[in-house]
């Protein structure tokens, strides 16, 4: 008969340094290697919860991030263009909310400017901003969108991510290979078949429009 253990990380030390403060996230990342069975103190791992420390940082920098910050400038000198600008396979990586473990793809950004345009790589930076925080890729989408769609007030927006999710490709069901594809539409593209289908087209995808 097997017998199933539990393992307590011991914390005997008070967490009297601030929340969020190097040294204390540096204790709950020993406090993590101790839990899975490591001794935190081996060659190896000495520098790891530092290591660990400036991943977080990096992995998790839009917090400290305003995407209004990017689209914030614009300009108007485009001899009145008022047709579809897409910006189309846009690196994703981001980090699933529920297991923090990264989910990655391309993300593909399209809006109809009214009057106001803005840099192309801010939309990269808008999808960077919400990537870089704890998601879910369905509200991550929304996010983008939305985000383009209030500050720039265009015809329309398009934003649409295809994801593979690791916490479906080594952990739980196990399927790696699969994608998962959503899209958030705002004005032109969600009212018009011909604009959807101009959009779908330019990024190469079988859409079947109804």
């Amino acid at each position: 008969m097997t017998q199933i253990t539990t393992r307590r990380v011991s914390s005997e030390r008070p967490d009297d340094e601030p929340a969020g403060s190097l040294k204390r996230v540096m204790r709950h990342v020993r406090g993590l290697l101790e839990f899975i069975g490591e001794d935190p103190d081996r060659d190896g791992l000495r520098d790891t919860p530092r290591r660990v420390a400036g991943a977080l940082e990096e992995h998790y920098r839009g917090y400290g991030e305003d995407p209004r910050q990017f689209l914030s400038r614009t300009f108007t000198d485009t001899n009145d263009y008022r047709e579809l600008v897409l910006v189309s396979d846009i690196e994703l990586f981001s980090h699933c909310e529920h297991h923090m473990v990264p989910f990655v793809g391309k993300a593909h950004v399209a809006y109809i400017p009214n009057g106001r345009m803005v840099g192309l790589s801010k939309l990269a930076r808008v999808v960077d901003v919400f990537a870089k925080r704890l998601q879910v890729q369905e509200r991550l989408t929304g996010q983008i969108a939305d985000a383009i769609q209030e500050a720039l007030d265009p015809q329309g927006v398009a934003v649409i991510l295809q994801c593979q999710h690791f916490c479906m490709c080594y952990r739980g069901v196990k399927k790696p290979g699969s994608w998962t594809t959503t899209s958030k539409l705002h004005g032109a593209f969600l009212k018009s078949a011909a604009t959807r289908a101009e959009l779908f087209t330019l990024i190469g995808m079988k859409h079947k429009v109804g």
